[in-house]
């Protein structure tokens, strides 16, 4: 048993270094390509990969068959070590410069692995801020973008050139002008059924006439100029009716609704609201000689006269821009001013402080204008929520020197009455016509009695683009003193503005 057994192991000796000079040879014959290829051919194929190490495998892990080679020995590659492989044989490395983190951030991104991208972004944007410039430049370069088109049409070109530059299928845009004058010639239409397969409603608007049309939307005009305006929501007929129909806007314009035969030049009322006299000495120094027209002519200042001349000078004969930009008091709402200032406090007597308290001072000033040419004017510190339904002459006479305190609106006790007029010629005597409209002159009685009269000039204003004449901006406030005939000015440091605010208790303005 022992002869067989040391016949045995000299046997795998010999068998070992046979195969082991074989191996020798072959790798010296072979290239070193073939030479991996054959070895790793020899490797016995396992669940696991194995390659070069120094470490060695021990005999008992080989299988019997297996031939044993005298050699490196073989170790297990994991994830790490591959991953390891795979980025030395792609040739990359951990980035080092503010491009190559930007670029490893955008694959990130695109992985979703948002925590490590933004940390990846910060990190370029420390060590250079314009490197998404330099990214934008490497890889999206502009010449690979489209150049754009020559002008087709440029301005020196002759006239008999086609122009190109218009042969689109839906042609440049329309102004509104064009857009307006092409629903010229459209019909009001009904309205499509509710179900389909059914008869649709009648519309007995689209049924009028035209004159009957007009008609309707004068009256509407009259009633509320902002229901008629909103009337061009409805269809294009009516939006074209709105926008182009002057018969229309000329009587609004005309009109002692709301038009300009309601605005008032010279002074219509006593300051207390009595009919005026003709030895009112204020209104002797008001007036003047008001004579002058814009085309050096002598203009009589009628309000129909004047309408008549800025119409045709002024506002382009057109009697709905006449409308919108001529200055104008507005009786369906009232003024309002709120004024906020800060002022310093004094501090607690009984504490220790290191600041004085600030106190902010709120309040408001009201003015509600009527066709009569009087005003009521009004100083509180009540909101306007509880205020405006308020200012009304009959609650300003109920209560006058306090009465009816028990009444909510006792705010009115501090109200004070007085009249109103725009500007004349006689006011600015070097100006053109155009130029001495809107302001607006009002007095009022005084705080304290019959003794003061307070007067007030404003200029009429618009606060933006699509609303007009909703402004008035202070140009002076003054106290005047009846029995010594002394002028004091009101310094106006905190007083702000007076914005117009509609009230739909008022109506139509009385």
């Amino acid at each position: 048993m022992d002869d067989s057994n040391s016949e045995l192991e000299s046997f795998r000796r010999q068998w070992r270094a046979e195969v082991t000079a074989k191996a020798k040879d072959d790798r010296k014959t072979q290239p070193k390509s073939t030479a991996s290829a054959s070895k790793a051919a020899r490797r016995p194929v396992l669940a696991t990969r194995y390659t070069a190490d120094k470490t060695t495998i021990p005999a008992d892990d080989q299988e019997d068959d297996e031939p044993h080679v005298e050699g490196p020995p073989l170790r297990r590659l994991d994830a790490h070590s591959s991953n390891e492989s795979e980025s030395s044989k792609n040739g990359s490395t951990e980035p080092r410069s503010a491009l190559e983190h930007y670029e490893k951030a955008v694959e990130k991104e695109t992985e979703g692995s948002l925590g490590d991208s933004l940390n990846l972004y910060r990190k370029a944007f420390r060590m250079d801020h314009r490197v998404d410039q330099k990214y934008k430049t490497k890889h999206f370069p502009p010449s690979s973008f489209p150049a754009k088109p020559a002008n087709p049409n440029p301005s020196d070109a002759p006239v008999t050139v086609p122009n190109t530059a218009h042969h689109s299928l839906d042609g440049p845009p329309q102004t509104i002008k064009e857009l307006i004058a092409g629903f010229a010639g459209l019909s009001i239409e009904t309205a499509p059924p509710a179900i389909e397969g059914t008869e649709a409603s009648p519309c007995f608007l689209a049924e009028l006439p035209d004159e009957i049309l007009i008609q309707i939307c004068t009256e509407t005009a009259i009633q509320d100029v902002a229901a008629f305006v909103k009337l061009s929501l409805v269809c294009k007929r009516l939006a074209y009716l709105v926008a182009t129909e002057e018969q229309v806007w000329r009587r609004v314009c005309l009109g002692s609704e709301i038009g300009f035969r309601a605005m008032h030049y010279d002074w219509q009322r006593e300051i207390l609201g009595g009919p005026i006299e003709e030895d009112d000495p204020v209104l002797e120094d008001d007036l003047g000689e008001c004579a002058t027209s814009l085309t050096e002519e002598s203009l009589p200042l009628g309000k129909d006269q004047v309408t008549m001349a800025l119409y045709q000078n002024i506002y382009a004969s057109s009697w709905r821009q006449m409308f919108r930009l001529r200055p104008r008091i507005r009786f369906n709402g009232c003024y309002i001013s709120t004024v906020n200032y800060i002022r310093p406090g004094q501090g607690s007597q009984s504490q220790v402080t290191w600041h004085n308290p600030v106190l902010i001072v709120t309040y408001y000033r009201y003015l509600r204008f009527f066709r009569d040419g009087t005003v009521i004017s009004l100083l509180t510190t009540t909101e306007p929520s509880d205020v405006v339904h308020h200012l009304t002459k009959e609650l300003a006479d109920t209560h006058r020197n306090g009465g009816a305190p028990h009444l909510p609106s006792i705010v009115m006790q501090n109200a004070l009455r007085g009249r109103w007029r725009l500007s004349t010629m006689g006011d600015s005597p070097e100006a053109s016509l155009k130029d001495a409209e809107g302001d607006v002159v009002i007095e009022t009685e005084g705080a304290t009695g019959a003794r003061y009269i307070y007067r007030m000039e404003l200029s009429l204003r618009s606060s933006g683009k699509g609303a007009k004449n909703n402004k008035l901006v202070w140009r002076g406030f003054w106290s005047h003193n009846v029995l010594t005939d002394d002028v004091a000015p009101f310094t106006l440091r905190n007083d702000k503005a007076f914005f117009w605010s509609r009230v739909k208790s008022y109506g139509m303005g009385s």
